[in-house]
């Protein structure tokens, strides 16, 4: 299958773009895509080796997941490559388009179980919560 691409602008300076998407302290704010979910925890060992791992759960219980990736390659401000548990690969770049604009793009590798079209708009509502996460905090 091929890696799906999603991206937003995010009016805001790349290096608090990049605090906020790293930063286990923010990571649990915005890392949801409804508001019915919540991430009541991250970690995140930013290095190459380093492990990113968060938990997705609904509110009422019902249901939750970990969500565990292993970096491969780190250029701050500018990219972050990783690879989740069952072998697909991440790769989150962030564009300084202005000094108060930042672009992040995710392009990532589908899953076999859920339709691609389902995947982009769960990754993409995500994405989103974070942008307005970022432009009002």
């Amino acid at each position: 299958m091929e890696p799906i691409k999603i991206d937003i602008a995010i009016l805001a300076p790349v290096q608090k773009v990049w605090d906020y998407f790293n930063k286990p302290e923010h990571i649990v704010n915005w890392n949801f895509a409804s508001e019915d979910w919540h991430c009541p925890r991250a970690s995140n060992d930013l290095r190459v080796g380093g492990k990113l791992e968060t938990r997705m759960e609904a509110k009422d219980g019902s249901f939750g997941f970990d969500f565990v990736g292993i970096y491969d390659e780190i250029i701050p401000l500018q990219l972050i490559r990783y690879y989740l548990e069952d072998g697909r690969k991440v790769e989150v770049y962030f564009q300084e388009i202005d000094a108060n604009t930042t672009k992040v793009t995710e392009v990532f590798d589908p899953e076999a179980a859920n339709s691609a079209e389902m995947q982009r708009e769960g990754w993409y509502a995500i994405l989103d919560n974070f942008h307005k996460y970022v432009e009002n905090n």
